[in-house]
This record gives C-alpha cells, sequence and structure tokens, in this order.
C-alpha cells in the first residue's frame, strides 16, 4: 500500500521539516519512490534538501486563504500516481489546511484510493508544550480513524514532561491514546559531540547519507551521525 506522509502542527520552529526530512530519508534509503513536497509559505526548509528533490507548492493564497485549486491539483497527483507522498506543511496553513481535509472527507478519499493518509505531528518539550500538545489533540479529535497518526517526541528544547508526568501520562496522550498509531523520540544529543554533529548536518541540509560520505565529516563524526540514524530508523521501522 501507497503512504501519504503529512507533517501537521499549529506551532513553528518545532522540527516539523525535521520530521519531514527524516520520513523522506528513510523511504529513500528503502528503496520506495516518493514525491517530496513543501508546502510551508513561510519557511520551506524541507525544499532545501537538495538530495531529496523536492518541489514547492502554494498552498495559501496573497490573503493567507487555502487555495483550493493548489490543493484540489495536488490532491488530483495524490490518487492517481503510484507513489508514495511525503508533505511539509507550514504552521500557518495548519488550520485551514486541517478544516479544508475535514470538511472534504480528504482522509476517507484518500482510503477511497487505497492510499494510507499518515498524519506526523510534533510534541516538544520547553516554552511550546502546551501548544504543540494542543495541537495533537486537535488533530486526533478532527481527523477520522481512516487517518494515523504518529507523535514524534522532540527533546531538542527539554524534557517532555510537566508537574511530574510524561507524554504517555498526560492527557493529550491518555485522551487520545486509540488515535496514536506511533511515537517516535528524537532524544535530546549531548552538545559537544552528538549534538554538534548533528546540527552541523542540518545546517548545511544534507541527508545522513550526504552527511556520511563527505570529507568535511571526520570519522568519529560519522560513527556518532550512523548511531542517531540507526535509533530513530529503528523506531520508524515499527510504526511506518
Amino acid at each position: 500500500m501507497k503512504n501519504v506522509h503529512l507533517t501537521l502542527q499549529g506551532k513553528g520552529g518545532v522540527g516539523k521539516s525535521l520530521v519531514t526530512s527524516l520520513v523522506a530519508q528513510y523511504h529513500q534509503e528503502k528503496g520506495r519512490e516518493t514525491v517530496n513536497l513543501d508546502t510551508d509559505p513561510v519557511n520551506s526548509s524541507f525544499e532545501s534538501y537538495a538530495a531529496l528533490n523536492v518541489r514547492h507548492i502554494d498552498l495559501l493564497d496573497s490573503e493567507q486563504k487555502l487555495n483550493t485549486r493548489n490543493f484540489d491539483q495536488l490532491m488530483e497527483a495524490v490518487l492517481t500516481e503510484d507513489a508514495d507522498f511525503i508533505v511539509d506543511n507550514g504552521a500557518s496553513s495548519f488550520l485551514p489546511l486541517s478544516g479544508y481535509m475535514v470538511e472534504n472527507e480528504v482522509p476517507q478519499l484518500i482510503a477511497g484510493a487505497g492510499k494510507q493518509l499518515v498524519i506526523h505531528t510534533v510534541v516538544t518539550g520547553g516554552q511550546a508544550l502546551r501548544e504543540t500538545l494542543s495541537g495533537l489533540a486537535r488533530l486526533a479529535e478532527q481527523m477520522p480513524p481512516e487517518a494515523r497518526i504518529i507523535v514524534w517526541l522532540n527533546e531538542f528544547f527539554g524534557d517532555i514532561e510537566a508537574n511530574g508526568k510524561t507524554f504517555e501520562e498526560m492527557r493529550a496522550y491518555t485522551d487520545n491514546r486509540e488515535r496514536i498509531s506511533g511515537l517516535v523520540k528524537l532524544t535530546k544529543l549531548s552538545g559537544d559531540t552528538f549534538a554538534k554533529d548533528f546540527a552541523m548536518m542540518l545546517d548545511r541540509k544534507l541527508t545522513f547519507s550526504e552527511a556520511t560520505a563527505s570529507p568535511d565529516f571526520g570519522l568519529m563524526s560519522k560513527q556518532r551521525l550512523g548511531m542517531v540514524k540507526k535509533a530513530i530508523w529503528q523506531q520508524l521501522d515499527t510504526v511506518l
């Protein structure tokens, strides 16, 4: 079955494009044909990964309203092309896009075409915890059973805990446990080694494969990046 991967979260700067790029890299290494699209009207970070051959589509018009014609064209491709689609979406289009999808029964339409809609959403620690939890709860409430929801726990900004509770103990998870089909944890990396190597790779918009082939990364840096990738890939093996 072909999948339609869509990254959705109403809070900006929490790692949506990172998540989308990791999903695309995972599929690329598995030899799956993908169509990679960046619809973020503000920060098209996903499009910056040259090795992933990402195409940009404007889903918002000049008045910041959903461009339904462009979205309809996107859906035509999703429903007719024999490939996995991986789509990054910006925070500013989160509400209009998710609302339009529900109103037009897009998840059901995708399922009817024999494909699986997989929604990736990010929950992060620190100041954005409450807002990202709210975004998750909204998706779980809005989206029908035809859509799988995968939660990425991004610890970059801090531990994902509040009032002594872990994510799995929070209401955003316990109230929506049946709607969440998988968790992927992005563990906070140690600053002088793993985090520095990972940040260098991200700053240059390189994939893991490009970084490990680059002479700009030393042998130990490549070893550490390989360890980071392995930890993420093992989790993706269980949820994708």
